[in-house]
């Protein structure tokens, strides 16, 4: 009694072995999965790249400052940095809006200056960090 032959989704070949076995091997199931997902995922992969480039510039300002330091905007701008991409936002006490992309955050100043600053792990929620 012959077997019916299945085609692979990703190349079209004819696909041997296990009775559940969908693609001819790893490579054309990888690929399959790739276009599949790839405009789904195409929106979240380009803001997560913002962020994680936004990220970095903070990081590289702060680099030799222990928690904050102050830029002008433009060096920010000329950087790459883009201002409607952050992670969440924290209000002070004095009603000053933070801006961060993860850990570090920046508070606009005026119109030409930003202070950023670096978030410090606080001992209740990093009990481990704290000796």
């Amino acid at each position: 009694m012959p077997e019916s032959t299945k085609k692979c989704p990703a190349c079209g070949g004819e696909v041997r072995g296990r009775a559940d076995k969908k693609y001819c091997d790893e490579y054309c199931r990888n690929v399959f999965h790739n276009q599949q997902y790839c405009e789904t995922h195409e929106y979240v992969r380009n803001i997560n790249q913002n962020l994680r480039k936004n990220r970095k510039i903070l990081e590289r300002l702060l680099l030799n400052h222990r928690f904050m330091t102050r830029a002008p905007q433009y060096r920010l701008f000329s950087m790459g940095f883009r201002f409607q991409y952050f992670t969440h936002t924290y209000t002070n006490r004095n009603g000053q809006l933070y801006y961060f992309c993860y850990e570090y955050g920046y508070l606009l100043l005026d119109k030409e200056r930003v202070l950023i600053v670096k978030k410090q792990p606080s001992a209740e929620k990093y009990p481990a960090l704290i000796r």
